[in-house]
């Protein structure tokens, strides 16, 4: 992680906990799993009728995977935080965007700045004839 070198302190905690919110879920979803496969086998020796063990399986497979899903939830909510991060933080792109709109903005503002800077000489110049025939009209 020598890119993080860096990151202010805030941010290099805040990708430390999306590394530890991904190992976290992934853990849950795997160890979640492996249970529910270990009680699928039916290895439980325990001193409960079949019926009651098979009943008291069912629940808890219920359980794990519901905490699987939860897990799963859990990683989609990360993916668009890390996503909402990324788009924050891409500082560098944004930039380039932000100076290449800006030299663009200039070229047209400076067009146009010259554009009407010759409407304003021509009509000048048009209101300087108009004036002028006005004052050697022999109808003023």
């Amino acid at each position: 992680m020598g890119t993080q070198r860096n990151l202010p302190n805030s941010k290099e905690a805040l990708l430390k906990s999306y590394n530890t919110r991904l190992k976290d879920d992934v853990k849950s979803m795997q160890e979640n799993f492996e249970e529910i496969l270990k009680l699928a086998k039916g290895e439980n020796d325990s001193q409960l009728s079949k019926i009651t063990q098979c009943e008291q399986d069912t629940y808890e497979m219920q359980v794990r995977a519901a905490n699987i899903v939860r897990a799963g939830e859990s990683l989609m909510k990360l993916v668009s935080d890390i996503k909402q991060y990324l788009i924050l933080n891409d500082f560098h792109s944004v930039n380039e965007a932000i100076t290449t709109n800006s030299q663009f903005y200039r070229s047209t503002q400076a067009d146009c700045d010259k554009k009407l800077m010759n409407l304003r000489d021509d009509m000048a110049a048009d209101l300087y004839d108009l004036e002028e025939e006005y004052y050697t009209s022999v109808y003023k």
